[in-house]
């Protein structure tokens, strides 16, 4: 059975617990799933500047962890290293954003993202430019308030994005809407009920992804 390695740029112990769990049964059984966890990043990455920072880290991790998976799922929405751990290593590199956005814009499909991290709305569009959907992207929409705290309140934030999901689909014309962030794995599980459009969860479309590249 294959082994999927997922990073944590995070450093919270509890969410990468959290992520594993999602991933390992995303799986369904075809493959194993293992953690790690950054140790000189913030508990919650919330801005641009601790999110390039973390890129080195992650690329430590998986470096360290090369002869023990077969491939490697990077858990934050900027995907920091990802496209570094992909030019130095042959094993298959996905990061939760480029997974969520090639899924939402499948056949040509607008998105929006609904996500808490204010300071990380540039980075989001950039990562859309990068991967040559922004003509598909429909923007951001934020939940108010400070994203740790929201992070921590489950029932005020699966509200919360609730009503920035609405935004994207009601105001901007998303036909689907991406739960920007990791930690928000959780929270995004609980919210396609809501919804007649796909919810997009990031972490359930890295491992699809992955998953499809370890079987060809």
């Amino acid at each position: 059975m294959p082994r999927i390695l997922l990073i944590n740029p995070n450093s919270s112990a509890a969410t990468t617990a959290m992520m594993v769990s999602i991933a390992a049964a995303c799986c369904a059984g075809r493959a194993e799933v293992v953690g790690a966890t950054a140790t000189r990043a913030p508990a919650m990455i919330v801005d641009a500047e601790a999110l390039a920072a973390s890129a080195a880290e992650v690329v430590e991790m998986a470096r360290g962890h090369l002869d023990a998976c077969d491939g490697i799922i990077v858990a934050a929405f900027g995907d920091p290293g990802a496209a570094e751990i992909g030019q130095t290593c042959s094993l298959p590199v996905i990061g939760i954003g480029e997974a969520a956005m090639r899924e939402a814009g499948q056949s040509g499909r607008r998105f929006g993202v609904a996500t808490v991290t204010p300071a990380l709305v540039a980075s989001i569009a950039a990562l859309a430019d990068r991967l040559g959907l922004s003509a598909q992207f429909t923007g951001t929409r934020l939940t108010p308030g400070d994203p740790a705290a929201l992070a921590a309140d489950p029932v005020r934030l699966v509200s919360a994005l609730a009503e920035a999901t609405r935004g994207c689909i009601a105001e901007d014309g998303a036909d689907a809407v991406i739960i920007g962030g990791g930690p928000l794995a959780q929270a995004a599980d609980q919210l396609q009920p809501q919804f007649a459009v796909p919810i997009i969860k990031p972490i359930a479309a890295a491992v699809a992804q992955l998953l499809q590249r370890l079987s060809g």
